[in-house]
């Protein structure tokens, strides 16, 4: 594409190895309904997560596939429940530390990372860059770039909030991955969805994955 404003600038979407699969898919689902692009970035250990969660083996070689099988699923491991269109998003393998995220002259409109791993938040904050992921980090925050930290852990250790102060520090929103109950949830995929929300709402998309408060109590309840 020719410079300018049709030029691709897409959202790196980072998936460490906590527990929390379902959180990344909605973002993922929530994301490219919104028309954004997006960049893929899978770490090794959030691999062994998916495919403990999921039953999914996500491959290089057949991501596309295996990406579009993932996102099909529901909160509950349902397949077939929604009907994601990923032709906008472009996979990064997180070994390849030449690749586009990697540098700050790769346009990006900044980072998510659902759900982050201790481990992940320890290697962004102190800067390791071991891989992928934890380098396209590092770089969205030395741009000024929105960088999103949906860290998925309890409980947290003294070690851990120091790496997420100094995260919060550099810039970076700490966004835990804790639902809410007063919008009135009656499945799974209404807690996932509310944390993809809020992790959206950081990120100034527009979606519409969880009814907002209103300032009326009572409002999300059930019954009557």
């Amino acid at each position: 594409m020719n410079p300018g404003d049709t030029q691709r600038r897409p959202w790196i979407v980072g998936v460490s190895g906590a527990s929390g699969t379902p959180y990344a898919a909605a973002v993922l689902r929530a994301l490219l309904a919104a028309g954004e692009s997006v960049d893929l970035v899978v770490s090794r250990a959030s691999r062994l997560t998916l495919l403990d969660e999921t039953g999914i083996a996500f491959r290089d070689a057949h991501w596309r596939d295996d990406l579009r099988q993932w996102l099909g699923r529901g909160a509950d491991g349902k397949p077939g429940v929604f009907d994601p269109d990923v032709s906008d998003v472009r996979y990064w393998s997180a070994g390849d530390l030449a690749a586009g995220p990697s540098s700050g002259s790769y346009a990006t409109k900044g980072m998510l990372i659902v759900p982050t791993s201790t481990a992940c938040v320890a290697g962004v904050a102190l800067g390791l860059s071991k891989d992928l992921l934890q380098r396209s980090a590092s770089v969205t925050l030395k741009e000024g770039r929105r960088l999103v930290v949906c860290v998925r852990e309890t409980p947290l250790n003294g070690q851990t909030l120091k790496h997420l102060v100094s995260l919060d520090e550099a810039g970076a929103i700490v966004l835990p991955a804790s639902p809410a109950f007063y919008a009135g949830a009656t499945h799974i995929q209404d807690l996932v969805d509310f944390v993809a929300g809020r992790v959206l709402d950081a990120a100034r998309v527009p979606h519409s994955l969880y009814r907002r408060w209103e300032g009326e109590l009572g409002s999300g309840s059930q019954g009557g």
